[in-house]
């Protein structure tokens, strides 16, 4: 069953045609927001090509899934911008979930098109909202899809251009934040961005004070960014990120979730030259017969091997007399095309084939021959290679 709506906020009854109703005009982006996306040069983005991997743990440090993101350059639209991956799965209470972020941000963090999947598998019930954000002919068009069982919601929005001023969707958050790790937060953050519903409403951010984190055998100063999404429809919802001051992210937390994201291994740090450019590391050769720890554990495992195979060979004695068989024959009618004469021998242990002495049998085609069969009939008459 499927529902379809065109909204103008929330849901409502949708016209004919499943026509697009402009949204209600949002409250604005503060100015201090609006200035600091247009402080942001390519320098600034120079640091922030990298990827971040982080383990989803619970409140009794239990592993329960994982959670990525990667920055990269892109084109869209014949346009240079940013692409943002992010996906987070995992199982809580051995029920499956996750989100998945896809967007094209140009490089003053406008959203171009963004793409957010949502899924829960419970047992008899499954939830999947997907939610659909693309730039164009001058508004913003959104279209939600929520499935519920064998139940269909459709809802469709627009927004004008100037109404989303100031806009941050998820993915062009995951950039924001690791712009304001080196350029620090002004006061008055306030920025707009999207509800759990798709609902315009304000996104606002505040730096928390620096801490420190053990990483690993590590411990290391982080500083954070507390995020909150004053909700039009529902309670806020808040955020709290810590990074490295590099800009990687370490942890992540939904305030009141059971859920932390955590990071388990310092990333490697890759050295930036003055223009901003990584860069290259020299790689020593490896030369693993010289180094003693590495042939160590080459005859370690050369060893190991020839004791597994020795182990299966006798278990398995039919297999030397297979071997010595084909071998046999092989030397007896020394065939010019050796692949096709193996597979025409093997397929002698097909239960399709004639059933016979294998040695009286082997010099004829034992299947239906192959063009290139070394037993393939010429003029009528078997032939057999010399």
């Amino acid at each position: 069953m499927e529902e379809n709506a065109s909204t103008e906020g929330s849901a409502a009854p949708a016209p004919s045609g499943d026509a697009l109703v402009p949204n209600a005009v949002p409250p604005p982006a503060s100015q201090e927001a609006l200035t600091f996306l247009n402080s942001v040069t390519p320098n600034d983005l120079q640091s922030i090509f990298f990827t971040d991997a982080l383990v989803t743990t619970s409140d009794a440090g239990k592993e329960l899934g994982e959670f990525s993101v990667s920055v990269e350059l892109a084109r869209h639209s014949g346009q240079d911008c940013l692409l943002i991956h992010a996906n987070s799965h995992g199982a809580l209470d051995n029920v499956p979930m996750g989100t998945s972020v896809t967007a094209y941000v140009s490089k003053n963090l406008q959203t171009l098109e963004h793409q957010h999947h949502e899924y829960v598998k419970l047992e008899d019930n499954h939830l999947d909202k997907k939610t659909f954000l693309r730039l164009q002919d001058g508004q913003y068009v959104v279209n939600k899809v929520i499935t519920q069982g064998d139940q269909v919601q459709r809802t469709a929005l627009s927004f004008s251009l100037d109404s989303m001023a100031g806009f941050i969707s998820e993915g062009s958050n995951l950039i924001l934040e690791r712009l304001m790790v080196k350029k620090g937060i002004p006061e008055n953050m306030e920025f707009l961005s999207f509800d759990s519903e798709a609902n315009l409403c304000r996104a606002t951010y505040k730096p928390l004070e620096q801490r420190l984190q053990k990483v690993g055998e590590d411990e290391i100063t982080v500083t954070g960014i507390e995020r909150t999404i004053q909700s039009s429809s529902d309670l806020p919802t808040t955020w709290q990120t810590y990074f490295s001051l590099d800009g990687h992210l370490t942890s992540r937390v939904q305030v009141g979730s059971p859920v932390t994201m955590r990071l388990l291994q310092l990333p490697v740090v890759v050295p930036v030259d003055e223009q901003g450019q990584p860069n290259a590391i020299p790689r020593k050769p490896l030369n693993w017969e010289e180094d003693m720890q590495l042939y160590s554990k080459f005859l370690d495992r050369k060893e190991e091997l020839k004791g597994d195979h020795a182990t299966y060979m006798r278990h398995h004695p039919e297999l030397k007399a297979l071997l010595a068989d084909f071998l046999q024959f092989l030397l007896l009618r020394k065939p010019e095309d050796v692949v096709a004469f193996a597979a025409d021998y093997f397929a002698s242990f097909s239960p399709t084939t004639k059933i016979g002495s294998s040695y009286a049998t082997s010099n004829e085609p034992r299947y239906t021959p192959r063009p290139n069969s070394p037993f393939k009939k010429r003029n009528g008459e078997e032939t057999t290679p010399s």
